[in-house]
């Protein structure tokens, strides 16, 4: 399970807590919701602090947010390392 807490900062930055597992069909959830931002043109950050676990697709969705300078926050350093290994 996967639960994302959205927060607008006064500088326009929309901030993205997670909280749960990265995985299955919650992958596909994090993607629609950061599309939606990503075409307001807001600064996206996305806080991973309270992510215990992240799937193979969850690494191909993170690394493809970081590409489009989508500012990953509190990543857990195997969880980072991961990220930067994946492939698109």
């Amino acid at each position: 399970m996967l639960r994302i807490s959205a927060s607008k900062a006064a500088g326009g930055a929309v901030t993205l807590q997670l909280d749960g597992r990265l995985t299955g069909q919650w992958v596909e959830l994090l993607k629609g919701t950061c599309e939606v931002r990503l075409k307001e043109d807001a600064h996206l950050i996305v806080d991973m602090q309270n992510v215990s676990f992240v799937d193979r697709d969850g690494f191909v969705l993170l690394k493809s947010l970081a590409d489009r300078r989508v500012e990953l926050l509190n990543i857990l350093p195997f969880i980072a390392e991961q990220i930067r290994k994946a492939m698109p």
